[in-house]
């Protein structure tokens, strides 16, 4: 259950800094294991739909996220992951790279 909560605070984090700047973004998320896709839909569910997202805005995500020492998965299309490791700090870092990143896109 915690790992879930811990997960399901970081991708409502990552949802609220891209709406907080324009951008369109959802993210999946079952337990500890996330996606995220740049996009206008208010959900990814299939493969037309994760094959229609912004897959440039996602790698100048990554890079972003990857110079802030934030390392995720390298393309919109593998999960994340968030361990029982991760603490509240590390999800706060996590959401504050998020933010300039999302800024900077």
């Amino acid at each position: 259950e915690a790992l879930g909560a811990s997960t399901q605070r970081l991708t409502a984090g990552l949802r609220a800094a891209a709406h907080d700047t324009g951008i369109g973004l959802t993210t999946n998320q079952v337990g500890g294991m996330f996606g995220v896709f740049f996009t206008d839909e208010p959900e990814v569910t299939g493969y037309r739909q994760a094959t229609a997202c912004d897959t440039e805005r996602f790698r100048r995500f990554f890079h972003a996220m990857l110079a802030a020492g934030v390392y995720l998965a390298p393309s919109p299309f593998e999960a994340g992951f968030v361990s029982a490791a991760h603490r509240e700090a590390d999800i706060d870092a996590t959401l504050e790279a998020a933010q300039t990143a999302l800024a900077g896109l």
